[in-house]
């Protein structure tokens, strides 16, 4: 007889004897079962298909029929329905892990099936209506801490607009490189500053391209780099900011990066950038022609890549692109600041016949010639150079065309303020003569205040040439005729102070001749005529 057979015979004996003989046997729980099964109901080796039903002694191996054939078995006993856990017949019914009887980690620990709690748990598993009842988890409340960083991180906005901006598809945007975007800081990690860009897009920036570290929740403008998707960030930069360099997987068209200049030639700059070799071309150095490469050896000078090709180990920067565009943000910010009336500083960078340039610092305003100075200036460099610092004041601002309007002169104080008290009419003045005109000579009587002599007041006759009166740098003593203030105009006279010539054969002005007495009587007897009278015309064929 095998060892399996007697196991059997041992089991059905057990039962025979009750209830207590079969609480004290291993507890198992089958998947298929809904309650805790006895040990010796389920044998460890004989799977479901195999156990025989109830009443029925259990199968025999082939090679024990002889031996069980002289040893007669009883049938096998159960213990009573009301004192065990029933056996659920559905094997797809739930099992009630929290109301029932709780299961036993060891094999070997017995089932109470006598104890009076076990039915009541059964039933309160079952719900009193044959349903199992699950209790929900207990979920602990999230910290303080979490709570912060949640709010944090959404902001203003809502847990409803979260989920809108999902659906509508906006937080899977894919971001194009180069773009600019509104991101919020969210946190600093270590030498990284992560960002959010709206719904799911994030992006990272490394903190040593910021002067001074930003705080969470600020605000700013970056552009992207590119898509990390390894990470699931975007690789963002803050404008005007250098990338790091590793090597040629970091370098491509249009990034930013810190160039060492290492020497120049005819052509251009040599650099490098990260131990890889760079040139920058003599047009891409400067805003404007550079002739003199020696002061840029040894700089540190940022450049944007206008080719990198890794296979050739080429690599072209430029300089004049990173100047052109902080100039081209310096001129937007400056539109939008700067007013009409208000004082500026510039630096004089050209010089024309017109007027002179002035770099307001990103932006250039042109002074016209004719607000160089109060004085007549015959060209601006005879007031200004290149490179001189000076003061202007803004007169014109057209932010659509760009164009501002500048006057130095305007700096200076005007001396036609209160002119009428420094020039009364009638008072005599001395100057200089400054310019002949066919209608006029001008007369400068101070720094920015001149007089016109009028022609018809150079002399006493007329006057068919004025340089034969006056030439230029000629010192005058004139009359001053009129003074208008706001036009800033004065007449003055030259005539006014020389004595009129006299004629000859003509008296003096001062010399009157004696009245001549008249022989002719007076009538004083009443006038004869009137148009009813022929005129006498008619007798020599006039008709009146």
């Amino acid at each position: 007889m095998s060892d399996q057979t007697r196991r059997r015979i041992k089991i059905g004996s057990q039962r025979e004897q009750g209830p207590a003989s079969a609480a004290a046997t291993e507890a198992v729980a089958t998947p298929e079962a809904d309650s805790m099964v006895p040990t010796s109901a389920v044998p460890s080796d004989v799977t479901r298909e195999q156990q025989p039903a109830v009443g029925e002694s259990p199968p025999l191996a082939a090679d024990d029929s002889a031996a069980v054939e002289t040893e007669p078995l009883s049938p096998p006993t159960f213990p009573p329905a009301e004192s065990s856990v029933p056996l659920s017949a559905e094997p797809s019914a739930p099992l009630a892990t929290e109301s029932s009887v709780p299961l036993s980690a060891e094999p070997s620990a017995p089932l109470a099936t006598d104890s009076p709690s076990a039915p009541a748990a059964a039933s309160a598993a079952q719900g009193g209506g044959g349903q199992t009842v699950m209790r929900p988890p207990a979920l602990e409340r999230i910290s303080a801490d979490l709570d912060k960083e949640i709010n944090e991180a959404l902001g203003d906005m809502s847990l409803n607009d979260l989920l809108a901006g999902d659906a509508d598809g906006t937080a899977d945007k894919a971001l194009e490189p180069e773009s600019r975007h509104q991101a919020t800081v969210v946190k600093l990690h270590r030498e990284d500053v992560f960002f959010s860009l709206g719904g799911r897009n994030e992006g990272v920036i490394s903190l040593k391209l910021f002067a001074d570290p930003p705080t969470p929740g600020e605000t700013m403008e970056v552009i992207v780099i590119r898509f990390d998707a390894s990470e699931g960030l975007y690789s963002l930069s803050i404008p005007g900011a250098a990338v790091d360099v590793g090597d040629w997987s970091d370098v491509h068209e249009g990034v930013v990066v810190e160039a060492c200049v290492t020497g120049h030639n005819k052509g251009g700059l040599e650099c490098d950038v990260n131990k890889l070799r760079g040139f920058i071309p003599a047009s891409q150095v400067a805003l404007y022609r550079v002739d003199d490469f020696d002061k840029y050896v040894g700089e540190q000078i940022q450049c944007v890549v206008t080719e990198a090709n890794p296979e050739r180990r080429n690599l072209v920067l430029s300089h004049r692109a990173v100047l052109e565009r902080e100039r081209a943000e310096a001129q937007e910010n400056l539109l939008q600041s700067i007013q009409e009336g208000e004082m500026r500083e510039g630096v004089v960078s050209r010089i024309q016949d017109f007027g002179a340039f002035v770099d307001l610092g990103g932006i250039d305003g042109l002074v016209h010639v004719s607000r160089l100075s109060w004085d007549r200036v015959n060209h601006p460099s005879d007031v200004l150079s290149e490179g001189q610092q000076i003061r202007v004041r803004v007169e014109k601002v057209d932010r659509q065309t760009g164009k501002i309007g500048l006057s130095y002169r305007d700096t200076m104080e005007n001396p036609w303020t209160n002119i009428d008290a420094k020039y009364q009419v009638g008072s005599v003045v001395s100057g200089t003569v400054t310019r002949l005109a066919d209608f006029g000579a001008f007369v400068r009587l101070e720094s920015g205040v001149e007089g016109l002599i009028h022609v018809s007041e150079l002399a006493h006759h007329r006057v068919h040439k004025v340089n034969s009166i006056l030439s230029v740098d000629q010192e005058v003593e004139v009359k001053v005729m009129s003074v208008d203030g706001e036009a800033q105009r004065i007449g003055l006279s030259l005539r006014a102070l020389q004595a009129a010539p006299v004629r000859p054969g003509a008296n003096k002005p001062d010399e009157y001749p004696e009245p001549v007495p008249s022989n002719v009587p007076d009538f004083k007897g009443q006038l004869k005529g009137g148009t009813n009278k022929p005129s006498g015309g008619e007798k020599f064929g006039l008709n009146w």
